[in-house]
């Protein structure tokens, strides 16, 4: 994805419009710059790994799409969160 197309308001992350009220409303303005390259990523089905510093909203970069992409009435692992722990 280029830097010059990536994002600017979670309206505009092709997320359900109820998630993006729910981001909003808790609020979070707009992505910050690892949420707006890593969403359409997950949304799109791709693995990602993505390193950024502490309170980037890594956490988010990751959970948003995800609470998207799972099917709960499908039973099973659909996706896995793989972070190192802090010294």
């Amino acid at each position: 994805m280029s830097h010059e197309n990536v994002p600017k308001f979670f309206g505009e992350l092709e997320l359900d419009p109820k998630i993006v009220d729910g981001l909003i409303e808790m609020g979070f303005e707009e992505p910050t710059p690892i949420q707006q390259l890593a969403v359409p990523l997950v949304l799109a089905g791709y693995d990602i790994i993505g390193q950024a510093q502490t309170g980037t909203g890594k956490t988010a970069a990751f959970g948003i799409p995800l609470s998207q992409k799972i099917d709960f009435k499908r039973r099973g692992v659909q996706a896995i969160i793989i972070t190192p722990t802090r010294n």
